[in-house]
């Protein structure tokens, strides 16, 4: 019996084709198991990025509240998810809530899908009596959660984002910055910790409240 060439090529062709097709999806996957890392870290670096943008407009539109002739003050907290700052905030626990994004005319989330945490020193959102220039800041931003080292020790307003992980049980550290009292805790990104924090001091405050004339 006589073998015919050409079915016989055809046919170790069609072997080769698959051992190859074969080779390819093992390269393909393990280029792309290389470049899963790789892709998610330039994510969490871009919405680090788009989030600390935000943050920084946040306190300028603060800014931009305070020193509104029909305002002369900071807002107060919005403290049931309206996005809308309380009437007053003399209790403590009308101190520390979120972002009254609607007030300051800012998107509402950060770039992580999360309002941020906003608290404020009563004082400066005393829309009965205006803050003066001795005014002083009663928020704390520390190192750690025990607070034994101070990062600003009386800040006029704090606002924090909460990371990629704040829908998580949170650390110790992330914990001080979501229990609703006046003190904050800002360091280096680690396992565990992600907030990113930022504070408006008195100083500054004062300053743009000077430069457009709403102070002394």
């Amino acid at each position: 019996m006589s073998l015919n060439p050409y079915r016989y090529d055809r046919a170790r062709q069609r072997g080769f084709s698959l051992v190859e097709i074969s080779i390819v999806l093992v390269i393909v996957a393990l280029l792309i198991t290389g470049l899963i890392p790789s892709l998610s870290g330039q994510i969490e670096q871009r919405r680090l990025s788009e989030t600390r943008r935000y943050m920084d407009e946040v306190r300028d539109a603060l800014l931009g509240y305070a020193i509104s002739t029909s305002n002369k003050r900071l807002p107060c907290p919005d403290t049931n998810g309206y996005g809308i700052a309380e009437a007053t905030c003399t209790a403590s626990a009308q101190q520390v809530g979120t972002l009254p994004y609607k007030d300051l005319g800012v998107a509402g989330k950060d770039a992580y899908g999360s309002v941020l945490v906003y608290a404020v020193t009563k004082e400066f959102a005393d829309s009965a009596a205006h803050f003066t220039l001795n005014t002083a800041g009663t928020l704390r931003v520390c190192t750690s959660a025990a607070c034994t080292a101070n990062l600003t020790g009386n800040a006029a307003a704090v606002i924090v984002s909460r990371g990629a992980n704040w829908a998580n049980p949170p650390s110790t550290d992330e914990a001080e910055n979501t229990d609703g009292d006046s003190n904050f805790v800002s360091h280096d990104f680690q396992p565990g910790f992600d907030d990113a924090v930022l504070w408006l001091s008195p100083n500054t405050l004062f300053n743009r409240m000077v430069t457009a004339g709403q102070l002394p």
